[in-house]
């Protein structure tokens, strides 16, 4: 059961309430977007319940593993505030978002379909029941057997953290060997505190499946009524092949004919449709090889954080972030005719080169120098442990650069992280 909708007090037509896990560049983009558009913006963000008001944004505070109570909060905060539309940004918001807008009436997302965007098993499971093509996949526990599991498996495959996103614990295993090295590898992450912390369920899940080739590709758009409404489609140029999957440079536009384009594009409404998405973002990946597209996931959520700048929409009046068009499609408006900005653009996410404490980084002028390069940004904090994938969760920092074609962004990416050279301290072993 969830709590009853406010009946008497009608919709507010400029208030959204925004989810959010954190605080950050993309939440202060949608502030500074809501504020031009004359919108009240609502937060509701992962917080400590018993600060009250701690940052002094009025934000309500939630918990997303205790989605019952956080939606009682937020719907008893819309009867003194009635809200126009929801957003959600990041994955751990999007059911509560979802059932947000279910139980306000308000255009969203069914949750079984945000949850099925969340779930890398429910997602496969409902690829495969749409026939669409999938890799196999097999679903076990972390502290089931694993050599039972290795000798049931191809080669080469992947195994997944259920509860974890993006790439966090994903890993190639080409053996029996690297899989049950690969396995024992993500038990160790998911026994970790601050992943035990999160209370995501299916934490001690895992998924393996077969390896897809190809190359990757990423797709920003827009879902109203069921229908996509592409915005970019964004090549991933840097092969991911394993046995870590860590992303680098995003490029758009990228070097498709039009009938891939198309084709690919086909595919992600199927995949959309697969799910039950309705309304709101979608960040999209797939993987396309000679005559061939797979689907890797859709997302119901806007591309994250600070990759995000790196597309800008214009429909004839300026270009605008995309958190302003996602703010007037939440409200209601037809944004049908905002299409990415006419030149390409990249974001470059920093390696990490090596685990480590983070004492700086020497070249960010010479970097910021290079031709087409927009800005540098170094978000990593002095002190502050680094640690690549499978393990790490964050970028150092983000490269933005501009130019009319795409291979000019590329190059321009490359020389400027070329210049950079960070200082990384070997992480200091307390003895006991």
């Amino acid at each position: 059961m969830h709590p009853e909708a406010p009946r008497s007090t009608p919709k507010h037509p400029d208030r959204i309430l925004l989810l959010s896990t954190t605080t950050g560049y993309q939440l202060r983009s949608f502030t500074d977007s809501a504020e031009r558009l004359g919108i009240e913006l609502v937060l509701a963000t992962d917080r400590c319940h018993h600060l009250e008001d701690p940052w002094r944004d009025g934000a309500i505070a939630v918990r997303f593993h205790e989605e019952d109570a956080s939606l009682a909060a937020i719907v008893d905060a819309a009867r003194a505030r009635p809200l126009a539309g929801v957003i959600a940004v990041g994955d751990r918001p999007t059911v509560l978002a979802a059932r947000v807008a279910q139980t306000l009436g308000l255009p969203g997302n069914p949750p079984s379909a945000a949850e099925a965007s969340r779930s890398k098993k429910l997602m496969r499971r409902k690829f495969a029941a749409a026939f669409m093509r999938t890799p196999w996949f097999l679903e076990f526990d972390a502290g089931e057997n694993v050599d039972a599991v290795a000798r049931r498996l191809s080669y080469p495959c992947v195994v997944k953290p259920i509860g974890l996103a993006a790439s966090r614990g994903v890993i190639r295993a080409d053996t029996p060997e690297a899989f049950t090295a690969a396995v024992s590898r993500v038990r160790a992450l998911l026994a970790r505190p601050d992943v035990r912390a999160q209370r995501m369920r299916d934490v001690d899940e895992l998924l393996v499946e077969g390896y897809i080739e190809g190359r990757e590709y990423a797709i920003e758009g827009l879902v109203t009524g069921g229908a996509l409404r592409p915005f970019a489609i964004f090549d991933k140029p840097d092969p991911l092949e394993g046995p870590f999957f860590e992303e680098t440079i995003y490029v758009t536009p990228p070097a498709l004919a039009g009938d891939e384009r198309q084709a690919m594009l086909h595919e992600v409404q199927r995949a959309v449709t697969a799910l039950g998405l309705r309304h709101g973002p979608v960040h999209a990946e797939c993987r396309v090889a000679p005559n061939r597209i797979t689907m890797l996931e859709v997302a119901a959520r806007p591309i994250g954080g600070l990759c995000s700048k790196v597309l800008r929409l214009d429909r004839g009046e300026g270009v605008v972030p995309l958190e302003e068009v996602l703010l007037r499609h939440a409200a209601g408006e037809n944004v049908s005719a905002f299409e990415r900005e006419r030149r390409a653009a990249g974001v470059m996410m920093i390696p990490i080169p090596r685990r480590g404490l983070y004492k700086g980084v020497e070249g960010t002028e010479r970097a910021t120098a290079v031709p087409c390069v927009e800005e540098i940004r170094i978000t990593a904090k002095v002190d502050q442990l680094l640690e690549p994938l499978p393990e790490g969760d964050s970028y150092p920092g983000f490269i933005f650069a501009r130019a009319a074609d795409p291979g000019d962004v590329v190059r321009a990416l490359r020389e400027a992280h070329r210049a950079l050279n960070f200082q990384i301290d070997p992480e200091v072993k307390i003895l006991r």
